[in-house]
């Protein structure tokens, strides 16, 4: 839903070459939630790995936030894909909080 927009070259394209480690950061940390998603499913400890994800997640929040202070996206984008981390970010915690209620 959401990785697919940041690995969806439309909101990149707008940052300007000096930002390169923003946009490839926001780029890889998506593919990399998609990646620990996938093996915190087949894994058995996946406490771990959902703590991960989160903190990936709070890290495309904070580019987010840097590309909108940096008017490398707009306000109304910034607002819509944040939205859009919130609600990934209820998911792997009802996630978190369903594991807990199997054991």
């Amino acid at each position: 839903m959401c990785l697919y927009i940041y690995t969806n070259t439309n909101i990149i394209v707008n940052y300007p070459r000096k930002e390169n480690v923003i946009k490839d950061r926001l780029f890889n940390d998506s593919l990399d939630i998609l990646y620990l998603i996938y093996k915190a499913n087949y894994s058995k400890d996946r406490r771990n790995i959902q703590i991960e994800i989160l903190s990936k997640i709070s890290m495309l929040d904070f580019y987010l936030e840097r590309s909108l202070k940096n008017k490398y996206i707009s306000e109304k984008q910034c607002l819509k894909k944040s939205n859009q981390l919130l609600t990934i970010t209820k998911m792997v915690h009802g996630w978190i909080k369903s594991d807990k209620s199997k054991l």
